[in-house]
């Protein structure tokens, strides 16, 4: 436990931050998911939400939760598997 005023304070700043950055993770996880399975699916939507999806994981990337190489790669594979898709329709 903290002992100091500061280290409290620097405790309570920490946990917040936490819960904010487990939720943004969340986010561009389940949003990957919807987009594959979307895809795989051959929905119209498909396009939207891989667009909401790039732009979660550009946000991500921005505030640290995931390198930019891991965002450049996902980015990039979902972007090919949604053109892939495209030309199979």
């Amino acid at each position: 436990m903290p002992n100091t005023k500061s280290a409290k304070k620097e405790l309570r700043k920490s946990k917040k931050r936490k819960n904010i950055n487990d939720r943004v993770e969340s986010e561009f996880k389940d949003l990957i998911k919807k987009s594959r399975k979307a895809i795989d699916g051959g929905d119209e939507k498909a396009k939207e939400l891989v667009e909401k999806t790039l732009k979660s994981l550009d946000k991500a990337a921005k505030k640290g939760l995931i390198k930019n190489n891991s965002r450049d790669r996902k980015k990039s594979r979902l972007q090919q598997k949604l053109n892939n898709s495209k030309k199979k329709l």
